[in-house]
């Protein structure tokens, strides 16, 4: 097999840049780096979710279904075809995308994985479509793998859990995570908009520990402006 990495390369420093300029007006009418589709537990179709994407006039996305790529890869090949029928079009950049689950102070989190090589065997235990368990179920074995593959390594949703964002944050610096995702509508609100509280005390934490923050809709439903 041969693994692409100077592509990957590529696709990861264009998110590095991206990232660094995220921030509470980002999402979701210019970037959105939190979506599921039928491929998880979502309910739309990879294509029905790209030409949302395309009709919001989005500059840049990533689908992240839990433990699978299939709907990133029908999205990808979508996408390809739209190009060659459009050629004079604006096309969104789709970097590759997954959520995995994750031990992190012995809860269980959710970690993203971004513009890492799909073809990289260090992730083939997370794309099985099911958690892991044991030593690859641990966060510092998660981030390891997607740095591995040449991805960024992203905590999701990070006021969600059962342990404090105070708390979580810096264990997964520890274990070398990229950034948080620091813009997010825990309340799902309409219309979408990040949670003004929580989204500060993230974004503090993040730039205390030198983190990248990151943007997401954590779309599961048809539509790619709200959560459900």
């Amino acid at each position: 097999m041969v693994v692409n990495f100077v592509q990957t390369t590529a696709s990861t420093e264009l998110l590095r840049q991206v990232f660094q300029n995220i921030d509470a007006q980002s999402c979701p009418s210019l970037f959105n780096f939190h979506m599921h589709t039928v491929n998880s537990d979502g309910r739309l179709q990879p294509s029905g979710l790209m030409e949302q994407a395309i009709a919001i006039g989005l500059k840049g996305l990533a689908i992240t279904d839990h433990h699978t790529i299939a709907g990133y890869q029908a999205a990808q090949a979508w996408l390809e075809d739209w190009k060659w029928s459009n050629p004079d079009a604006h096309t969104p950049h789709l970097w590759s995308g997954v959520e995995i689950n994750a031990n992190l102070l012995d809860i269980e989190v959710h970690i993203l994985a971004y513009a890492f090589e799909p073809e990289s065997s260090s992730l083939n235990p997370y794309l099985q479509k099911k958690a892991t368990v044991g030593k690859q179920y641990q966060a510092a074995n998660v981030i390891s793998a997607i740095h591995d593959a040449g991805g960024l390594a992203v905590l999701a949703h990070p006021a969600r859990y059962k342990r404090s964002h105070f708390d979580l944050i810096p264990a997964a610096v520890e274990h070398g995570i990229d950034g948080v995702e620091a813009f997010y509508a825990y309340n799902n609100p309409n219309p979408w908009k990040p949670s003004p509280v929580v989204s500060e005390e993230v974004q503090l934490l993040a730039a205390e520990f030198g983190l990248f923050n990151t943007c997401g809709t954590d779309t599961h439903g048809l539509n790619l402006l709200q959560r459900l």
